[in-house]
């Protein structure tokens, strides 16, 4: 059984003759432990599929299963309760809450899913010591560089151990050799049998994934 598996998703938004058709009938199939890039130009559809994958938004038709559950119609607070548990997600500017430390905001999905505060603090404080930020906990993100906000994102990201993680660009904002470093963090989460799947225009990324998926108005034409 694959991790994800779409079936003839389609968004439209608005109607009529200026209906936008951001996806059309998009098929496609992740296996549990594999590192894929979503590829594409600009207004291809990948933010749509993204939005898609991290029950951000909802298909106007088709099947979206997630480890084997169909999620694509669900309400509001049955997406949110889902993507709190199954999905990590790693935003191309951080979005992480400026005034607080960088432990509050890993905790912040923890917080949401319900643990206890004890528990929550270790985990957080586990994940950022991992990525190297063990000594700059009580740190806010304006004292950190674009690499360290990063990891603090990627720590997020992992923080309620969630089925798949998904990049928006994750190195978009970052220098070269920071951006390779976060690859390389992307390829140590994916030997431990994680899920990575990393929305991207830099066809560069190709040489570094196992599978490429790649989009053109909408349309999937190569995976």
């Amino acid at each position: 059984m694959s991790l994800i598996q779409l079936q003839g998703i389609s968004r439209v938004y608005g109607s009529g003759k200026t209906a936008v058709h951001a996806l059309r009938s998009a098929d496609l199939r992740i296996e549990k432990g594999t590192f894929v890039a979503i590829y594409g130009a600009s207004g291809s559809g990948k933010s749509t599929m993204l939005n898609m994958l991290g029950l951000l938004d909802e298909p106007t038709a088709g099947s979206y299963w997630l480890e084997g559950r169909n999620v694509a119609n669900l309400s509001d607070k049955e997406r949110s309760y889902i993507r709190c548990r199954k999905v990590g997600i790693i935003f191309q500017s951080f979005n992480l809450f400026p005034h607080f430390s960088i432990l509050e905001n890993v905790c912040m999905p923890m917080r949401f899913a319900g643990l206890e505060r004890k528990e929550m603090l270790a985990r957080a404080a586990e994940l950022l010591d991992r990525l190297g930020l063990g000594s700059r906990l009580k740190h806010s993100p304006s004292q950190l560089s674009g690499g360290q906000c990063q990891r603090v994102a990627i720590a997020r990201a992992l923080a309620n151990n969630p089925a798949v993680i998904l990049g928006d660009e994750p190195t978009g904002n970052l220098d070269e050799k920071t951006g390779d470093e976060m690859i390389g963090i992307f390829h140590e989460l994916v030997a431990e049998g994680r899920t990575v799947v990393m929305v991207t225009h830099n066809a560069e990324y190709e040489k570094e994934v196992q599978r490429v998926i790649e989009l053109h108005d909408g349309t999937v034409v190569r995976q």
